[in-house]
């Protein structure tokens, strides 16, 4: 009996180091999949819309800046088109436009040239959100085609995510909106509400890391002389700056930015190594919405039409006035 009992034992630690040992081979080979996914794929993890979301609980700064400016250090112009006043539970569509030179190629990850992808985060007042599909016209629904929609989060709706897809054929983007309804949300009123919107193209210079890319020129970390340049396997360079003291200091160029000095060439702290490859950026723009109660146009309708037929028949009266003046002059 005991020798059946210390067999159990045994089996029993047999099989939880067995599931042990499965446990770590399968998040080991997850770690594997996941980096080799970063390093085969290294533009899936830039500065687009998704980081802000990731990384801030709301894509606007008290100061009103919008967080993609902090990767995206160039500017660029963003335009947005929303109706001037919409109708509660009404859908309409917000158009984002991103425009670029669809000449323009900018630097990879890898150093190598490619097309630019844009991204816009839409901000719109409480209670706006994406239309429902059945709830789209066919009409927008032509202009919106296969444009995929992200909310910022699940508490904040009103905020939509676009991004990364290929800047050549969203020069355009056109948000489906349904806007709400006071009489079913207390908490919603008529009145006028603001909109903000980002937008992006191409990479950004900063990770959300705070780390540098490879979009964006390279400078000199010290004052000296350029003693060497090496060429890396890799791709990018290795300069050696020597001070006047003799000191050497190494800057790291990677690849994708041009080189714009030579060895022997004397550089200060700050000075450009590179060419700047970005001919991306961002921009952000404000604009306002005002939610009309259709209380309120059948109202001013009303009040006009009255105006109309006062001034009509003021007109009327007028005319009787000097024709019975003028019947009375006749008559004398």
């Amino acid at each position: 009996m005991k020798t059946s009992i210390l067999k159990s034992r045994l089996c029993e630690r047999s099989l939880d180091w067995f599931g042990t040992v499965k446990r770590l081979l399968g998040a080991i080979a997850v770690a594997f999949i996941l980096l080799s996914g970063v390093v085969a794929m290294p533009e899936s993890a830039q500065a687009y819309p998704f980081w802000a979301q990731e990384n801030y609980e709301a894509p606007r700064e008290a100061t009103g800046r919008i967080v993609c400016a902090n990767c995206h250090l160039a500017e660029k112009p963003t335009y947005i088109e929303v109706p001037q006043s919409v109708k509660p539970d009404s859908v309409f569509k917000a158009v984002v436009k991103v425009p670029y030179d669809l000449d323009a190629d900018q630097v990879l990850g890898d150093g190598s040239k490619g097309g630019l992808n844009v991204g816009a985060v839409l901000m719109l007042p409480e209670g706006f959100k994406l239309a429902p599909p059945e709830r789209i016209p066919e009409d927008i629904k032509e202009e919106v085609g296969s444009t995929y929609f992200l909310p910022y989060s699940e508490e904040q709706d009103n905020i939509l995510l676009v991004g990364p897809v290929p800047g050549e054929q969203y020069q355009e983007i056109v948000f489906p909106i349904l806007s709400p309804d006071p009489a079913q949300d207390r908490n919603i009123k008529f009145g006028k509400y603001s909109v903000h919107v980002g937008g992006n193209r191409g990479r950004g210079q900063v990770y959300p890391t705070g780390l540098n890319s490879n979009n964006g020129a390279i400078k000199s970390t010290a004052t000296g002389t350029i003693t060497a340049i090496s060429a890396l396997d890799a791709g990018g360079y290795d300069i050696t700056v020597t001070a006047e003291d003799g000191t050497a200091e190494s800057v790291s160029v990677p690849a994708g930015p041009e080189l714009i000095v030579s060895e022997g060439d004397e550089v200060t702290a700050g000075g450009l190594l590179t060419t700047d490859p970005n001919v991306g950026g961002f921009g952000q723009m404000d604009t306002e919405i005002v939610l009309q109660s259709p209380g309120r146009i059948k109202g001013l309708m009303a009040f006009l039409a009255a105006v109309m037929l006062t001034q009509i028949m003021l007109v009327l009266k007028k005319k009787q006035v000097e024709r019975v003046q003028a019947a009375e002059g006749l008559s004398l």
